[in-house]
């Protein structure tokens, strides 16, 4: 076996490992394969070389390894990569000067049991006790708990 198969080995095999770190991790199953294959690599350049040789190889792998996951996690290309918009949805924030039991406001989507109804011109979410209720549709509200609102089709 000659050095360029044992650096293609190692190569390999840490190429196995950065993606296990990076892209595709939780399996671990990359990590394990790039691990067998550096080992191999090593292995055989103790069989081949000798001892002074697999030591030689065994630093430089440790040492390579090292500088490449750090370069890795460093490089800009991974914040390219990740997602960068902001989510923008709010939950409900009942204020109780603004809808109180017994208001009546109108759905602005289908209740399924749950959906959007406007009371006093404002948006909220609103949910029914299982019950669907129809687009356009007038609603009471029958109770406010913590920050979930129960209506009911008004009558």
């Amino acid at each position: 076996m000659n050095w360029t198969i044992i650096a293609v080995l190692i190569i390999i095999g840490l190429t196995f490992i950065v993606l296990e770190i990076l892209v595709i991790p939780g399996q671990g199953i990359a990590g394990v394969i790039g691990l067998i294959i550096m080992a191999v690599g090593i292995w055989q350049t103790y069989a081949v070389y000798g001892l002074t040789a697999g030591h030689i190889v065994l630093g430089s792998t440790l040492i390579l390894s090292v500088i490449s996951l750090v370069l890795s996690l460093r490089s800009k290309t991974w914040k390219k990569m990740m997602l960068q918009t902001e989510i923008k949805g709010k939950v409900n924030e009942v204020d109780a000067a603004k809808i109180k039991e017994g208001d009546v406001g109108k759905t602005i989507s289908r209740l399924v049991p749950t959906g959007k109804a406007i009371f006093n011109n404002e948006y909220y979410e609103v949910h029914t006790y299982g019950t669907f209720i129809d687009q356009n549709t007038e609603v009471e509200v029958v109770s406010i708990e913590h920050n979930k609102i129960l209506v009911k089709q008004k009558k």
